[in-house]
């Protein structure tokens, strides 16, 4: 549910970007302009891609235990290239 899309500078967009990014989930999208032309567009994920991305963070935090490479563990790897 998206509402009406909001041109703003690049230098207030930096000044104002806490501001921003709530107002995003909120619902609302911004053009970011610099000089007057666009160059980038924030605006927030759908609901099934917010979702999505939710579970793939909580996947990527998650320690793999036991997970190998070719037989070698993940942590032996490490150990190597701290030698």
């Amino acid at each position: 549910m998206r509402t009406n899309t909001i041109t703003i500078g690049v230098s207030e967009a930096k000044a104002r970007w806490s501001e921003l990014v709530r107002r995003v989930g909120k619902g609302e999208s911004f053009i970011i302009t610099k000089r007057g032309k666009p160059k980038g567009m924030l605006v927030g994920p759908e609901e099934d891609e917010s979702q999505r991305l939710i579970e793939t963070t909580k996947k990527a935090r998650t320690p793999s235990k036991g997970c190998r490479l070719n037989g070698l563990k993940i942590k032996d790897l490490l150990e190597e290239g701290r030698r």
